[in-house]
């Protein structure tokens, strides 16, 4: 299974050492430095985080990715990124969501039947994820 190659000629199953690109369409997911945690976690009403399968280099690889897959409409201000195995270290996971080429989900968010608590949950791992972020701008 894990052998299995996909359209985009990367495999089936997110490797730990993968580099994977949050690419943040909010000024206020980032500081001049540092990828902040709210940046990485999923929208309200749904329970994965869209990452792509890049890393920093090449940069303008990068930022047609984000152009073409991420904007949608809004501008991509950064990415921030970070290893598959730092995200597994927060105790989630990554997996394979093609198409578009190269996408991927950060899955396994905690949910709870209260919304405080499950928002602290979420909070915790994204703060463990963005300590690890390597923060771009374009």
């Amino acid at each position: 299974m894990w052998g299995e190659m996909l359209a985009s000629g990367l495999p089936e199953h997110v490797g730990d050492e993968e580099d994977l690109a949050r690419f943040l369409t909010s000024t206020s997911y980032f500081s001049s430095t540092v990828a902040k945690p709210p940046g990485f976690l999923p929208p309200v009403n749904d329970p994965e985080t869209s990452v792509f399968r890049h890393g920093s280099e090449p940069r303008a690889a990068l930022w047609a990715i984000g152009e073409e897959h991420a904007a949608v409409g809004r501008t991509i201000h950064a990415a921030a990124i970070v290893k598959a195995l730092d995200v597994r270290a927060a105790q989630l996971d990554v997996a394979v969501d093609e198409p578009p080429p190269r996408h991927a989900v950060i899955r396994g968010w905690p949910s709870d039947d209260d919304p405080e608590l499950q928002k602290a949950k979420r909070k915790e791992r994204a703060v463990l994820i963005a300590s690890k972020a390597v923060l771009l701008r374009p």
